[in-house]
């Protein structure tokens, strides 16, 4: 269950509590899930009944009570727990990561969204590349995006010098170009450096690296004779795993895994908020966070066999979660108009 579906489920509950009288209030159109602020707290995290409260004239948790009950049992949620002034708690049930994985590989390049070309920057050669290339990849965003997020109307103000695009592309490359210009909030300068660096430094090196190295997985898988089957990531190597005070790092292994699950599946709600609130550089920070969750879990669930260890049930699912992320980099990569290399 993804957080979309997860806040559909809930929506559905609030208008049959309304239908059924619990509840006297207005159906709100769209119900916000996401992940908890800390860790411990489930899956996911809702405060519409904090939102409700109010105008059903009764207490948060009472709200949150009403709808815990008829949330309960729902298909792919395995508990619902109320906390603090009454925001609910979703933990979903065990094969929710799989069926992610599943889904993700499933709608390919229309996860998040329907799929959009690159498309040219029509840019005045005298105006502001900023504003041109913003506006380029919001039109896409809106597409990809669909009526869920169109809920704002016109362009960013943006905090900028205006920079010509033919001499930026010149002096860093389309890629990094777009990337410098796309990556601030609307109220932030742009930032160029004095050349393009192809390291680990660089974010946008970092994103497009992760994409290359989810691809050479499935080269080198195929050369194994082995393809990817969602299932059981399994257990992590034994010292790959942060030390948090537990005997093989656990608990530290588990919340990697989580948050790179976590970040695919909240993959569509940020291209949607991108085009909700004319802010690309959302996408852009979500692509970081994505990439570097990959080479976290990469290092302690390692998708290939190591020397004479033969492929597993266990290998074919860590291949197909890199493939779900690789998926994930992939079309937020071409919602930006930047490049996915198949080798860097």
């Amino acid at each position: 269950m993804t957080p979309a579906e997860l806040s559909r489920t809930v929506l559905r509950s609030v208008r049959g509590a309304v239908e059924e009288q619990e509840l006297s209030v207005s159906v709100p159109a769209r119900i916000v899930v996401q992940p908890p602020p800390r860790a411990g707290c489930g899956d996911y995290a809702s405060n519409v009944a904090l939102q409700l409260a109010r105008q059903a004239g009764r207490p948060a948790r009472e709200v949150a009570e009403i709808l815990r009950k008829r949330l309960s049992g729902s298909a792919g949620i395995a508990r619902v727990e109320i906390a603090g002034p009454g925001f609910l708690n979703f933990t979903l049930g065990d094969g929710a990561q799989v069926e992610l994985v599943r889904d993700v590989l499933a709608q390919g390049d229309v996860y998040g969204g329907a799929a959009a070309g690159q498309g040219p920057v029509t840019a005045d050669p005298a105006g502001d590349a900023r504003a041109a290339v913003v506006a380029e990849v919001l039109a896409r965003i809106d597409a990809a995006a669909g009526p869920a997020g169109r809920r704002a109307d016109g362009q960013p103000v943006l905090a900028s010098t205006p920079y010509d695009l033919a001499t930026l592309v010149a002096r860093l490359g389309a890629d990094e170009a777009r990337w410098v210009l796309l990556r601030p909030a609307a109220q932030d300068p742009v930032r160029v450096p004095e050349r393009p660096v192809q390291r680990e430094s660089n974010p946008r090196f970092r994103v497009q690296y992760a994409h290359a190295r989810a691809r050479a997985l499935g080269r080198y898988a195929r050369e194994l004779g082995f393809g990817s089957e969602p299932g059981d990531v399994g257990a992590p190597v034994r010292g790959q795993a942060a030390d948090d005070g537990s005997s093989d790092g656990a608990g530290s292994a588990a919340q990697a895994l989580k948050s790179f699950h976590t970040l695919l599946a909240t993959y569509p709600a940020v291209v949607e908020s991108a085009a909700r609130l004319r802010a690309p550089d959302r996408l852009v920070r979500h692509l970081e966070a994505t990439a570097d969750a990959f080479f976290r879990w990469h290092d302690i669930y390692p998708p290939l066999p190591v020397g004479e260890q033969k492929p597993l049930a266990v290998h074919r699912a860590r291949l197909a979660l890199a493939e779900a992320g690789r998926t994930v980099l992939a079309n937020g990569l071409r919602l930006l108009g930047i490049s996915a290399p198949e080798h860097l």
